[in-house]
């Protein structure tokens, strides 16, 4: 179930939640808003023949506080807030339906983990058949937050905790894939 406003004012007052910087007009009935930050990562088409689960792969990054997104292209950007949950609490990340409508898709791989800290990687896909403009600053998404039946056991400690600006896939480095 998700975590009211009023809760999520509560969670961030005592210091259990963190979401820096906050503006408090950012916090929705059973959310948070969280803005587009700067700097972005595609897929480096001319350093790469085909993707793969199990290897790196060669990122192109695109520094400041704007892009355009051709029609259906895909590029990793982040969130300029910081989000940092306890331990007993999960998040996920919904794109905003006004931008939904736009045709810009925003993901996050679906789910932040108890205990997580840092940025967030946002997925962005442009659905439409115009390119699409987007700039640092802009609320692009919602993050939602629910309680787990009690504190986990091991809180979050990922390839990804404590990200500060956009990061890549890191799949190749899974524990399936470490030969022993």
């Amino acid at each position: 179930m998700p975590i009211s406003d009023r809760t999520i004012k509560e969670l961030i007052n005592k210091g259990d939640l963190l979401v820096t910087p906050l503006n408090f007009d950012n916090i929705g009935p059973a959310s948070v808003d969280l803005s587009l930050g700067n700097g972005f990562l595609v897929v480096d088409h001319h350093q790469m023949t085909n993707l793969s689960l199990d290897k790196p792969i060669h990122y192109r990054r695109i520094e400041g506080s704007r892009v355009i997104i051709p029609p259906h292209h895909f590029l990793l950007a982040t969130t300029d807030e910081k989000v940092r949950l306890p331990n007993y609490i999960s998040g996920r990340i919904e794109g905003r339906s006004s931008i939904g409508r736009r045709g810009l898709f925003i993901q996050n791989a679906g789910w932040i983990n108890p205990g997580f800290e840092g940025k967030l990687t946002l997925e962005l896909y442009n659905a439409n058949e115009l390119p699409i403009e987007v700039n640092s600053g802009r609320r692009v998404c919602q993050l939602i937050l629910d309680f787990t039946d009690r504190p986990v056991e091991n809180p979050y400690d990922g390839k990804y905790k404590g990200q500060s600006e956009t990061m890549g896939s890191e799949a190749h480095k899974d524990r399936e894939l470490k030969i022993e």
